[in-house]
């Protein structure tokens, strides 16, 4: 991406929120373990609206004056040498920015903006936040309360840029297509590995080198699931030995200049038994059909119910649901969503738009797990929503068992 897309980017917040004064930060790094960080991601609409990868950088709006700032983080000496940074210059070049500043600056800025604009607009905390069991990234919350000592009121933007990235630009949908592609041959090859390996995190180790010789790093830790291990959504110790008599369930994707894909498939280890068949055979069914309802003008809330219905039929058919009002089964073999948006984030919102819109894009992703059997499949694709109806991104890679 260049500098004209932060800026459109920019552009479009500003006509779509009419604030005066928008004010962002970037995520800061956060421990690993002793004096270790992790690896460090961007938030995700600091990002969208600076294209900075870097930790502990602001973004100042002033959007009537139709001016920006960045705000570099201090550094001393010590970490300068360490880790690097990102220099002003090379900051402007990749944002487009007018100028960029240092703390001290930046502050005097934002008491400039507090004296002409009672309020000011920011990112607040994940709309999520109440379902998560770990640590969220402090400092967009930091961030908040240090505004409200310039501003009489904070306003959350978030649902703004929600919207505005549910309908991907041309730039992304590349960006998208270019991981994707990248997915499916990581799992090619993982499905050529198969033969020869004895263990799940093996089979790991084949999409990691596939992605990081391109440049490109998983989009979230990949689950390489075999037998009952399936049936926990987000299993990702991958350590088991693969067995014969057993399916497995792999869950990936690529991560690629700044854009995620997100593939499953669960395939035969040996020779699969009549029941593996036929829930595999139940599961592909659902999501072809699934995925022909998509297309443009489709209200999401039909779109679910049917998709339901799908899963209902498929329960139904291997014994599982007896009654198609009897919730608490249904949501037994399957438990989660069918769908999630796809871009900057692996799960995105779709912006809070009631039908499909082209441009956006999301997956497909029934799933049927039988804890008591062992068995647990799921079967994902990346589908974009066009002008007429959709485009699967990920078509290439076969879901059969």
């Amino acid at each position: 991406m260049n500098s004209h897309f932060f800026k459109l980017n920019r552009t479009r917040l500003i006509e779509q929120v009419g604030a005066e004064a928008i004010v962002l930060t970037a995520f800061t790094k956060m421990q690993l373990a002793g004096d270790a960080a992790q690896p460090f991601w961007q938030e995700a609409n600091f990002w969208y609206l600076s294209g900075i990868e870097y930790p502990d950088w602001r973004l100042i709006i002033d959007a009537k004056q139709g001016r920006s700032w960045l705000v570099a983080p201090e550094k001393d000496e010590a970490h300068q040498l360490f880790d690097g940074s990102l220099s002003a210059e090379a900051a402007k070049t990749i944002s487009g920015v007018d100028k960029v500043v240092d703390r001290k600056q930046g502050q005097s800025v934002l008491r400039e903006l507090a004296k002409k604009y009672d309020s000011v607009h920011t990112i607040g905390g994940p709309p999520y936040s109440k379902y998560v069991d770990f640590h969220l990234n402090p400092s967009t919350a930091e961030f908040g309360k240090e505004l409200k000592k310039y501003f009489d009121t904070v306003h959350d933007c978030q649902d703004v840029l929600a919207k505005l990235r549910a309908i991907k630009q041309p730039e992304e949908i590349g960006a998208i297509k270019a991981a994707a592609a990248l997915s499916v041959d990581a799992f090619e090859t993982a499905k050529e590995k198969l033969k020869t390996s004895c263990f799940e995190y093996e089979i790991e180790a084949e999409m990691t080198y596939a992605f990081r010789r391109q440049n490109a790093t998983h989009a979230f830790d990949p689950i390489v699931a075999g037998g009952q291990s399936a049936c926990t959504l987000h299993y990702t110790a991958n350590t088991s030995q693969l067995r014969k008599d057993e399916m497995l369930l792999i869950d990936a994707g690529a991560r690629l200049a700044s854009y995620s894909a997100d593939i499953t498939r669960t395939l035969a280890l040996g020779n699969p038994t009549g029941r593996q068949l036929a829930v595999h055979a139940a599961v592909q069914t659902a999501q072809k059909e699934i995925i022909k309802l998509i297309r443009p003008g489709l209200a999401l809330e039909a779109y679910v119910k049917s998709a339901d219905d799908c899963m209902e039929a498929a329960l139904e058919e291997l014994g599982l649901l007896k009654k198609r009002d009897d919730t608490a089964a249904f949501r037994r073999y399957f438990p989660h969503a069918v769908s999630h948006g796809l871009g900057l984030e692996v799960h995105e919102r779709l912006g809070g738009f009631k039908e499909f819109m082209p441009g956006m894009v999301l997956t497909v992703e029934p799933g049927i797990y039988i804890s008591e059997e062992g068995i647990g499949v799921r079967i994902e694709d990346d589908i974009i929503v066009t002008e007429q109806a959709h485009e699967n991104l990920t078509a290439a890679l076969s879901t059969e068992l």
